[in-house]
């Protein structure tokens, strides 16, 4: 058993989030905060306290699209989650 755990503690330790993070800044990404409220748009900063900055944004509320926004700053302790994702090419 202590063997699968030393597996995965290497593994973890590849996986750095703020090397991930800085590989997909201008990707297009979803963050989800706490009320609900969805933000849809491209990730162009992003910092240790998870303060977020994106560009051309779409407000989704309730899944139906509202307002559109150019540059969007999302403090980081108003997020709940995080999405991104990597279509195959």
């Amino acid at each position: 058993m202590s063997e699968s755990v030393t597996d995965v503690k290497k593994e973890s330790s590849k996986l750095d989030p703020s090397k991930f993070l800085s590989e997909i800044i201008g990707n297009s990404v979803t963050v989800k905060l706490h009320n609900g409220v969805e933000y849809l748009g491209k990730l162009q900063s992003i910092d240790g306290y998870m303060n977020i900055v994106l560009d051309e944004t779409k407000e989704v509320i309730n899944g139906n699209i509202g307002r559109a926004y150019g540059d969007v700053f999302l403090r980081g302790n108003n997020g709940k989650c995080f999405q991104y994702l990597r279509l195959p090419s």
